[in-house]
């Protein structure tokens, strides 16, 4: 039996559009041969809906476009397409209305629904909100071969690999007590650092551990913050790779099912053989997610160009070239506004970047608004000192003026600042801050570097006094950024151990870490909250970003002070 695998890249909501991309590619399976063709994770109508979910018209046009599908796919061709099912008994029994759930279509009709078990509700995810958990393992019989269900978090409890469990039941050990002869799991998995290789290693142990061949299906593409890389796989019943889809795009691969043997076999088709290779460095994965990340989301919100601030500093500079190469540099403003504290070399560096880059620039000399402020300001000012307050007006003027260039042609303005920065609130709302994407917002100041000397790695295309100059924020005379923070090193591997390994202060400083930075970096950190709640969308990377899954209150007085 030839099975193939559909990664697809939904945009939320396009129910018509989604349903069509699951034909076409329904259709070229069938040309291939296929009897079984396997889509994401609420591939009708993309993930995550969010309260999208809450509205009745949505889950009924939702039911009604997957009933049209089932009629238009081809008749001999059987395809689980990920879908919402109402809960009929949710309002008797106190449960939630919906399911999250894979609808199997064959013969022009639906011939099986199955639901989703494990219901996840930490960071990003919060299925509680809307689903109701199913409750019964779930499989169906295609020419004489058992094949189990299961969808995304039905895969992440395997007790022996995690060493504890999250969930009452285990549904891939429910399977195997089925004795099912393959298992598939339909995903939307958010892309972080490193996670295909831990999915691989999840599913490798319960297909081995089970003796079960597995098909893993994940969805692709950027949604809102989040990205999905796609990276889907399949393992015979020795935990071998038959078949890796590829990373960051949209794939479809084709295997078989070897009847005899009663397991896959390595003869998979599609992009690179069907067995698409690993990124070679983290830099190299990072990188491509984020390209797709700013690209998924410009199309996906109707944009078509963007604009940013070219301050001849690294991170508006890895802002552009992600630009540049997610859109087209013929798609990228980049706007100059220097200052009387403005370098020479920054807006030299700014001007050669974007020549290296080819994209079009222009140069708004702020020197005379900045006076105007201060000649408005300056009754009210009269008697205090130059501070904080004078050296974030130009940079709310710096925003204003991105902000009208993006009102006025339709640009989507890219916000430029990097994790480090947004963690200690080394950031200025209403300034820099503004925009409608903030592209490395979950990218460490150190990792910025580090991207922008891959990205040179065959030649510059970052200028180099760009990299070995100190990072200033030039808001004053001499200013660098060391002035108020650490070294960067210092500070992200402080928030490394803070924000993503949940460390108290007191592991921190027995790591080696001075206390009184560490003190702090732990105020600036929590003074800064209420900034990141009122900053755009940041595209997620790594497993602990300042998005939909971190949830901080801002009025607090918990201290984590040593």
């Amino acid at each position: 039996m030839k099975i193939a695998i559909a990664q697809l890249n939904p945009t939320i909501g396009n129910l018509s559009g989604n349903a069509q991309h699951i034909l076409e590619a329904a259709r070229q399976a069938t040309q291939q041969g296929a009897r079984l063709l396997l889509t994401p994770e609420l591939s009708l109508c993309g993930y995550p809906p969010r309260d999208l979910l809450l509205n009745p018209g949505f889950v009924e046009s939702m039911a009604q476009v997957l009933q049209q599908l089932a009629g238009d796919l081809p008749p001999n061709l059987a395809v689980l397409v990920g879908t919402v099912e109402p809960n009929p008994k949710g309002h008797v029994t106190g449960g939630k209305p919906l399911f999250n759930s894979i609808a199997w279509l064959e013969q022009g009709k639906i011939q099986q629904i199955f639901h989703k078990r494990l219901l996840p509700t930490y960071d990003v995810f919060d299925e509680y909100r809307y689903f109701e958990p199913g409750l019964q393992p779930n499989s169906f019989t295609l020419d004489h071969l058992r094949i189990g269900v299961t969808i995304c978090e039905d895969l992440w409890n395997d007790e022996e690999f995690w060493g504890k469990r999250s969930y009452a039941v285990n549904p891939i050990a429910d399977l195997a007590q089925l004795g099912v002869d393959l298992v598939v799991n339909l995903s939307a998995s958010p892309y972080s650092v490193g996670k295909h290789h831990l999915r691989e290693a999840m599913l490798r142990h319960s297909t081995v551990r089970y003796r079960q061949p597995s098909v893993y299906i994940n969805q692709v593409g950027g949604n809102d913050d989040l990205i999905f890389d796609g990276s889907s796989f399949a393992l015979n019943h020795a935990g071998e790779v038959v078949c890796r889809a590829l990373r960051f795009e949209t794939d479809l691969v084709l295997l078989e099912f070897d009847e005899e043997k009663r397991d896959l076999s390595p003869s998979a088709t599609g992009e690179n053989g069907g067995l698409a290779a690993f990124a070679a460095s983290e830099d190299e994965e990072i990188w491509a997610a984020l390209v797709l990340g700013v690209r998924d989301y410009a199309r996906k919100c109707g944009f078509s160009k963007v604009t940013l601030g070219l301050s001849g500093g690294v991170d508006s500079a890895l802002v552009a070239a992600i630009a540049s190469a997610a859109l087209g540099a013929e798609n990228v403003f980049g706007v100059l506004m220097p200052s009387p504290y403005s370098s020479d070399h920054s807006v030299e560096d700014a001007l050669k970047l974007a020549q290296k880059l080819g994209i079009a620039t222009q140069t708004l000399a702020i020197g005379q608004l900045m006076q105007s402020y201060d000649q408005t300001l300056e009754h009210l000012f009269a008697g205090t000192s130059f501070g904080l307050a004078e050296e974030n007006i130009q940079s709310r003027i710096r925003g204003n003026l991105l902000m009208a260039i993006a009102n006025k042609f339709g640009y989507l303005l890219l916000s430029t600042g990097n994790k480090s920065e947004m963690a200690v609130g080394y950031c200025t709302l209403y300034g820099d801050m503004n925009g409608g994407l903030a592209v490395i917002a979950d990218v460490p100041k150190t990792r910025v570097y580090s991207l922008c000397n891959w990205l040179n790695r065959n030649g510059e295309i970052i200028p180099t006094n760009i990299l070995t100059k100190p990072p200033s924020a030039e808001l004053k005379p001499g200013q660098v950024d060391q002035d108020s923070l650490p070294s960067y090193d210092i500070l992200d591997d402080i928030l490394q151990r803070l924000i993503h390994e949940h460390q108290s202060t007191a592991q921190i400083i027995e790591a080696g870490h001075d206390p009184v930075v560490v003190n702090k970096v732990m105020q600036l950190v929590a003074r800064a909250e209420f900034k990141r709640r009122q900053a755009p969308p940041g595209l997620k990377i790594t497993d602990r970003a300042f998005g939909t899954g971190w949830r901080m209150p801002i009025a607090s007085r918990w201290s984590a002070i040593a």
